[in-house]
């Protein structure tokens, strides 16, 4: 049995509305009167979370999610409004940028320092310095007070730090995102051997590349609750799908601009699910693309549909009039067609469903509608389709002695 390392049950953070001095005696007054000060701002809202050995995490999220507040009561900086975390181990934490170092101190120092705090010390500390000096690769600013450092610098050191304690728990808020790129590749391979040997990883990063390279598993938090939580391909896929949506939903015409156009897309349903979430599959699966358009003036449509990878890569696309039968009419000025792609050929991976109506010449287009699709399943090929293949064998007389 691997017992958990890190369990959070029901984990709430809030904080009081503070915009004067007078708002905090305000507050404090309130909590002592009552017990509590309802006029609050809530963080983190019933986060539970269960960490086991050995296994790694990645957390995403939009700014202000609440990411960082959760490391922080992990880690202990923080204590939860309600509910309760645990943790069994030592963490090596690197969240806010030179934190427990002290400025006036030189790097040097600042790592006898924080090797103390961990119980290293003396003639074990002196044989890792050199370790720690050589990681961190700053040269001769390791004797230079650390508030002469660069951004980039102090997370070299706190790095090199923890690479060097190496914890039952690391704990890291978008370390990779300061660096310079040959440092990234170092920590990345240095966490990857830290994994390898059974440590622990709770990776906080706007990076789905590092999360997906680094992570066996995903927690998403949005306005400061879990909004999923499991496979990491799943769920930053669905995270990166959410996006698309944000972004798309931007770009369409608001339902008082589609209602002047001549031709705009009512709904679209894939698989039959319609809305925000993002539309599952399995790779290999059929899918169905229904389509239905109002048309101002009782002319039929011609509609396009298209696919197209998470990052806007083409895929895929034709329309109904260069291929297949015109659209339906359904209704009063309402027309409806249904695409099916059968034995669905998409690597896995996040897509996104593009539906656009245009005038029955095929000419000029007037609305643009789009659903995310994830494609599951465990693939080690390339690109973004599956083709049909089959390997052969190599006649003996070809073969070189």
């Amino acid at each position: 049995m691997n017992p958990p390392l890190v369990l959070a049950r029901g984990l709430e953070k809030a904080y009081p509305k503070v915009y004067r001095s007078s708002d905090r005696l305000r507050a404090l007054g309130r909590l002592l009167v009552r017990g509590e000060d309802p006029d609050r701002v809530s963080v983190l809202r019933g986060v539970d979370l269960e960490i086991r050995r050995g296994e790694s995490l990645g957390l995403i999220g939009d700014n202000g999610a609440g990411k960082s507040t959760l490391l922080k009561l992990i880690t202990g900086v923080l204590t939860p409004t309600a509910g309760s975390v645990e943790v069994h181990g030592e963490i090596g934490a690197l969240l806010e940028l030179g934190a427990g170092f002290h400025p006036e101190y030189s790097g040097r120092d600042n790592v006898v320092m924080a090797a103390a705090l961990h119980g290293l010390g003396g003639a074990e500390l002196r044989e890792k310095m050199p370790e720690i000096i050589a990681f961190a690769d700053i040269g001769h600013y390791i004797d230079e007070p650390v508030k002469h450092y660069s951004s980039g610098m102090v997370v070299r050191l706190g790095f090199a730090v923890v690479a060097a304690l190496k914890p039952d728990l690391l704990v890291t808020d978008e370390v990779l995102a300061v660096g310079d790129e040959s440092f990234q590749k170092k920590c990345v391979k240095w966490m990857k051997d830290y994994l390898d040997a059974g440590g622990t990883l709770i990776l906080v990063s706007h990076s789905m590349y590092h999360v997906q390279k680094l992570c066996r598993h995903a927690c998403w938090l949005r306005a400061g609750e879990v909004r999923m939580q499991g496979d990491v391909f799943e769920v930053t896929q669905a995270y990166l799908a959410w996006h698309e949506r944000k972004s798309a939903a931007l770009a369409e015409p608001r339902p008082e601009q589609r209602a002047g156009l001549e031709f705009s897309v009512i709904s679209v349903s894939l698989n039959g699910s319609q809305g925000e979430q993002a539309t599952l599959v399995e790779a290999g699966d059929d899918l169905r693309v229904h389509v239905r358009v109002r048309s101002r003036d009782g002319r039929v449509p011609c509609i396009a549909i298209g696919i197209t990878r998470a990052d806007g890569t083409a895929v895929y696309g034709l329309s109904t009039d260069m291929d297949g039968p015109p659209p339906q009419r359904v209704g009063e000025a309402e027309f409806a067609c249904e695409l099916e792609l059968p034995e669905l050929a998409l690597l896995p991976g996040g897509y996104t469903v593009r539906v656009h109506p245009l005038d029955p010449e095929g000419v000029r287009l007037f609305d643009t509608v789009e659903r995310s699709l994830i494609v599951r399943g465990a693939s080690r090929e390339f690109g973004l389709v599956r083709l049909a293949h089959h390997w052969n064998r190599v006649a003996d007389e070809t073969l070189v002695p």
